[in-house]
């Protein structure tokens, strides 16, 4: 499944959407413009297991980098792959 992206400059999430149903998705505000907070993650029972949550990190950690951003992950579930991953951590 592929991971989307939408960002409005205060906002954004990492998403996964089938039929126009958001089945995934990891919301983030900015804090800063150096920064983004990782504040929610929700994925579809009929999702789980499938490492969809994992693969939005991943996906939140390439656009850190890309940017040049740091990630303050408040959101339990995306902490717990942080403390888990410790190559993410040139984005903490």
């Amino acid at each position: 499944m592929e991971i989307l992206h939408n960002d409005d400059g205060k906002k954004g999430a990492f998403f996964v959407k089938h039929e126009n149903k958001i089945l995934a998705e990891m919301t983030y505000v900015w804090a800063g413009p150096a920064r983004i907070i990782i504040d929610h993650t929700d994925v579809n029972e009929t999702l789980k297991g499938k490492g969809i949550g994992k693969q939005m990190v991943a996906k939140a950690v390439l656009f850190a980098r890309e940017k040049a951003i740091n990630i303050l992950p408040l959101c339990p579930f995306a902490k717990s792959v942080f403390d888990k991953v410790k190559e993410y951590n040139d984005v903490l």
